[in-house]
């Protein structure tokens, strides 16, 4: 298949496999005198892995380093992963003390009377204030 053929059926732009080509995430096949690069269903799958672990949160960077390791290294692919879980969990602990405030301000403002001040300004210009 060609490059938009390619591109089309991974859901992606031409331009994204050209930069990911750039990057070495993706082979870039040898230019046949015929003058158009053809692509296999590896390079699809390939290009469809680079999506999915993009999915999953994996920077381009780390999926380079995941696609080094390849399937040979599985503790070092592991480790990765261990790595990444542990970044996904402390941002939903952070996720969760967000909403936590955002949850008690709201609470005081459905408490607050009309001449007094707007709790969430009020939290937002105080720390203190912000760690109901």
């Amino acid at each position: 298949m060609r490059i938009g053929e390619l591109a089309r059926t991974a859901d992606v732009s031409v331009e994204t496999v050209r930069y990911y080509q750039r990057l070495r995430l993706l082979a870039t096949p040898r230019k046949p005198y015929s003058g158009f690069r053809t692509y296999t269903e590896t390079d699809l799958a390939h290009l469809r892995f680079i999506k999915r672990a993009q999915q999953l949160g994996f920077s381009l960077e780390e999926i380079a380093g995941l696609i080094r390791l390849s399937s040979a290294d599985c503790a070092g692919v592991q480790k990765l992963a261990r790595h990444k879980q542990a970044l996904v969990r402390a941002k939903i602990a952070d996720l969760t003390r967000i909403a936590e405030v955002l949850d008690s301000v709201l609470r005081q403002c459905a408490r607050r009377k009309p001449h007094e001040g707007c709790p969430i300004i009020e939290s937002l210009s105080d720390p203190a204030k912000s760690r109901a």
